[in-house]
């Protein structure tokens, strides 16, 4: 959100670092104080005894889309000024699934994983380091993967203009989804073992 703000010359350039390493540090806080760096409570989710990470992504979403939908109509925010990513779905397939498998397994995500690396928990340095060496890997070995890379190109796509309604119908629609994944997944961590960290 601080890009578009300071590109718009609401806010000079010159604090565009000092905001990177505060949004970092707020990042880095908000995570450890929602215990993601402990690989128990992010695989909690796939047990179903510890849906934290589900609420607080769900969370940050919402807060994200209603936060730009304000700042856009106080004339703080400019859409077009927004980068969207590319979607390449062969790649976004293909890399979802060895992420998740990783994830499903180690209990960490690239963010997380940084998290418990910075505290200083052996699990987190260890899925950091395979994570930069897979990353090495990668980087050394694309020209074996680039065709399957860039394929099924969709541009720069938003879910709502896929969808063909307004980011305010979106962001309400996203609400609601929150709302009812919050309330199923109270009821199911009742139904299952709390387990200690």
């Amino acid at each position: 959100m601080i890009g578009p703000i300071i590109s718009s010359g609401i806010i000079s350039p010159a604090w565009d670092n000092l905001f990177a390493v505060l949004l970092g540090m707020g990042f880095g806080f908000a995570l450890e104080s929602s215990g993601f760096s402990s690989s128990r409570r992010i695989i909690g989710t796939f047990f179903g005894y510890d849906f934290v990470v589900v609420k607080v992504f769900f969370t940050a979403a919402i807060v994200s889309s209603v936060g730009l939908l304000y700042l856009s109509y106080f004339g703080l925010v400019d859409f077009s000024q927004l980068y969207i990513q590319p979607t390449f779905l062969t790649s976004a397939i293909v890399g979802g699934i060895i992420m998740g498998i990783g994830f499903s397994m180690g209990g960490f995500c690239p963010g997380t994983s940084l998290c418990a690396a910075a505290i200083g928990r052996l699990d987190g340095l260890v899925f950091f380091g395979g994570m930069f060496i897979g990353v090495f890997v990668f980087s050394e070995a694309f020209p074996l993967f680039e065709n399957m890379y860039y394929s099924g190109s969709q541009g720069a796509k938003m879910i709502n203009s896929s969808l063909g309604i307004s980011p305010e119908l979106f962001t309400f629609l996203l609400i609601l989804v929150a709302v009812g994944i919050f309330a199923g997944a109270s009821w199911i961590q009742k139904k299952v073992k709390k387990v200690e960290y």
